[in-house]
């Protein structure tokens, strides 16, 4: 097994510390350097030339973005992931810009620094918790507008309003292009998006009538496809499949590509069916290879306690291309 070589640069040695002692607890992970200046970890970045660099913004002599711009230039193989104090949205978005594929608070390293690399070693985008909502918001709408492959989003939310808010918002940019969209959720949330899209001027029905805007109610969809506690293939795969075909063929934008929102997972989570949920995200993935479409799921951050959360939260994460905590 090939080890991934992580250079960290961190200015405040105490802390250094504890990124060092958090990543020896993979054994996937080698800490091959560590630097406390921004001029120095340009110098170690380009001579060490490291799978992933663990990059802080506020750095003596050089600040964390412009050593990301030198880094892109002379390591560009090198996976970069901020971990910072600093959360302001324009911020964490020139990062992303510069080629960063993740970026976290320093005060919620302990739960999500191990999935964060992770993610990033694999090239998926990571979005910290504590940052702005128009971090969510602005990194969905740069990842989907590439359109090159399906991109698999995962939101984890603490509050009912944020969730109505920032998918009624992903959804509204995809009606703007011309996509079809389908919300499989529950009812209490299919009900609040469409009460708040209506609010927001989107005439719903009408969009309903011409078949571009599709709502499932998600524990009633997930018992026409489940096998006492796990997902039929085949029943998955020919239920969503014909309602993305269906979907497909309202868009009226040029590559049909439809925009879905699911809570099925969300649903067997809660019922504490772990196997049933991971295995759920692997049939959706299986499904991106024959139909177009891109994939919001949102799980409940209260889903996720106890000596195990960190675990259930990397196994979650590793199902999707993106992932926005909290």
């Amino acid at each position: 097994m090939e080890l991934v070589r992580v250079l960290v640069v961190e200015d405040f040695l105490p802390f250094r510390r504890i990124i060092c002692s958090l990543l020896r607890k993979s054994t996937e992970l080698q800490v091959i350097s560590e630097a406390s200046d921004g001029l120095e970890a340009v110098q170690k970045a380009e001579e060490l030339q490291p799978n992933l660099i663990l990059l802080d913004v506020g750095l003596p002599t050089l600040n964390g973005i412009e050593v990301a711009r030198r880094i892109r230039k002379l390591s560009p193989q090198s996976k970069i992931l901020f971990v910072s104090q600093e959360s302001a949205a324009e911020l964490v978005q020139e990062a992303l810009r510069i080629g960063a594929l993740g970026y976290i608070i320093k005060t919620h390293v302990g739960m999500e620094l191990l999935a964060a690399v992770e993610a990033v070693r694999q090239g998926r985008l990571f979005i910290g918790s504590g940052l702005p909502d128009k971090t969510f918001i602005d990194s969905a709408d740069a990842l989907v507008s590439k359109g090159e492959e399906q991109t698999h989003f995962v939101q984890f939310y603490a509050d009912e309003d944020f969730w109505r808010d920032s998918v009624r918002e992903f959804l509204c940019t995809a009606l703007s292009e011309g996509k079809s969209v389908i919300v499989c959720a529950t009812g209490l949330h299919v009900t609040a998006l469409q009460e708040s899209m209506q609010a927001h001027q989107i005439d719903v029905q009408g969009l309903e009538k011409n078949r571009r805007y599709i709502t499932l109610d998600a524990n009633e969809t997930l018992l026409k496809f489940m096998d006492s506690d796990l997902p039929n293939q085949r029943k998955f795969a020919s239920l969503l499949g014909s309602m993305i075909h269906e979907a497909e063929m309202a868009a009226i934008a040029n590559n049909n590509r439809v925009t879905i929102v699911g809570e099925m997972v969300a649903v067997l989570w809660a019922e504490a069916k772990f196997d049933a949920t991971i295995r759920l995200e692997q049939l959706w993935n299986d499904l991106a290879r024959t139909h177009s479409f891109d994939l919001l799921c949102a799980y409940p951050a209260h889903g996720f306690q106890g000596e195990q959360r960190a675990q259930q939260y990397a196994a979650i994460c590793a199902q999707h291309s993106a992932t926005i905590p909290v």
